[in-house]
């Protein structure tokens, strides 16, 4: 288990190793080479050993300290829990120190928890950045099931992390009630620190911030990371309209954090990326509009819980509906909202002809690919179902270039080729079975009849990434949100 613990902090410290590697001329490295191939059986394993033991050193201190202690109370520390969180620190300083960390700058001051309850850190890019943890003792959001890691469980209950459990369907509720709860606590529990951006980028921008260290509406401190040191920033104390709006409140605070860092902001997210790169036959081109729809489904609070069960529902209504144009007051009664700018922007999106009026089967559509974008059989399926003929469960040619253009989000999709090839027997009319059993048989059948079709469709897959989270989806590129069918200027 302790091997298992250490690996991946071994794999990141070889990975940052040769990352700068690639960053000297080939002369150096060549050069390099047999040192770094020596060390690794000499220094080495010296080092991971030492580390090793530094943890486990660590443990029986950590386990004494935590006996009898209350995991939803805190008790005035008393003077041997202080100096065990001192002897901890200095453990964890030896460990890091044995793992090549050897001098590390502070640069600010770090505020106390009545002041800052809450420590916001970015980027988020690799295990070390467990490094302000174990400097400061904070509490941080993790896993549930870490706690009962042999080892490093009980270092991890040390800290009195807020555990989020993956089981449990209120999880994200109950944690954000606990960081609420903590953060008002007047500086009576430890700080909390937390990693807004959700996920591990390679510090070239800051994607956008959760905002769940936002939403307790208490003043924070932003820590910007930054190797080889890092900086506690001034507290941020929000402004009243800051504390009722979370998300404005984490838009501020990373301005400040990435104009420390020197570095740019992207309001892409990781849902996006994920969205982006998903391993799916469809991938989405690069000049896609799903992205800007994606957002508006977050911001509009319509991504559905149970997705399979909503997207059946809203199929089976479009379905009904047989190709029956909404309005915009007919959109909102369908999703059960009320009209708002945000809602007309999504309306916009779907707006082909700038007739005031929209197909919902569209909307259907691009939701499934947003809930399930690795599952495109899935989204196909659906698709069919509200377009298919009754008396023979069959759609045209133009009805799958409209499927298709709108799973991929594009303004126009030539299908000519692939209809072709999938109506062998040249019937006009392909039916869902018959396309599975396509796709199945060319599981590459975008790249090898879509792309090649329609010129300038480039898929992702082909795209090298420009910030290390997904390709380069610039606002600049595609501009403003204005129609799922139309490219941007």
């Amino acid at each position: 288990t302790l091997i298992r613990g250490l690996l991946p902090s071994v794999a990141s410290f070889i990975n940052f190793i040769f990352w700068k590697l690639n960053h000297m001329h080939c002369f150096f490295y060549l050069f390099f080479k047999p040192v770094i191939a020596l060390m690794t059986v000499t220094l080495f394993p010296i080092r991971l050993l030492m580390a090793a033991f530094m943890m486990l050193l660590a443990w029986p201190f950590a386990f004494l300290a935590s006996v009898g202690r209350s995991e939803t109370t805190v008790e005035p520390q008393c003077l041997w829990r202080r100096l065990v969180d001192i002897i901890l620190k200095i453990i964890m300083r030896v460990m890091w120190f044995a793992g090549g960390f050897h001098w590390m700058k502070v640069k600010g001051r770090r505020a106390l928890p009545a002041e800052a309850p809450i420590l916001t850190l970015a980027p988020h890019s690799s295990y070390f950045d467990a490094i302000p943890v174990t400097m400061t003792m904070a509490s941080i959001v993790m896993k549930a099931e870490s706690k009962d890691i042999p080892l490093w469980g009980t270092l991890i209950k040390y800290i009195r992390p807020v555990f989020v459990s993956r089981s449990d369907q209120d999880s994200r509720k109950k944690t954000v009630e606990e960081i609420r709860r903590r953060a008002h606590s007047g500086g009576e529990w430890p700080q909390i620190m937390i990693f807004p951006e959700g996920t591990c980028t390679n510090r070239s921008c800051l994607i956008t911030f959760k905002p769940g260290a936002f939403i307790p509406a208490v003043p924070v401190q932003p820590v910007v990371i930054r190797y080889p040191n890092k900086l506690f920033l001034p507290i941020y104390t929000p402004s009243e309209e800051e504390k009722r709006n979370p998300a404005l409140f984490a838009i501020n605070v990373r301005r400040i954090m990435a104009k420390a860092l020197g570095v740019p902001i992207t309001d892409y997210s990781f849902e996006d990326c994920q969205l982006a790169m998903a391993e799916g036959q469809l991938r989405l081109p690069v000049d896609t509009c799903l992205l800007e729809y994606a957002k508006l489904v977050r911001r509009l609070g319509l991504k559905p819980k149970n997705t399979e069960k909503v997207l059946q529902e809203y199929g089976n209504r479009a379905r009904k509906l047989e190709g029956q144009k909404l309005g915009l007051d007919d959109f909102a009664q369908f999703l059960d909202v009320p009209v708002s700018d945000m809602l007309r922007d999504m309306f916009a999106l779907f707006d082909e002809h700038d007739d005031n009026c929209m197909d919902i089967r569209e909307y259907v559509i691009a939701l499934s690919v947003v809930c399930r974008p690795a599952k495109t059989l899935e989204t196909m399926k659906l698709a069919f179902k509200m377009f298919e003929a009754e008396e023979d469960g069959a759609i045209t040619e133009m009805e799958l270039a409209v499927i298709l253009k709108t799973a991929l989000g594009v303004n126009h999709l030539s299908v000519s080729r692939l209809f072709t090839a999938i109506d062998a027997q040249d019937t006009g009319k392909i039916t869902f079975d018959k396309f599975r059993i396509f796709v199945e048989q060319h599981p590459d059948f975008a790249e090898d009849y879509l792309y090649t079709e329609n010129a300038g469709l480039h898929s992702t897959a082909a795209t090298k990434t420009a910030n290390g989270i997904c390709p380069d989806f610039s606002p600049n590129d595609h501009g403003t949100i204005d129609g799922l069918h139309k490219k941007h200027n």
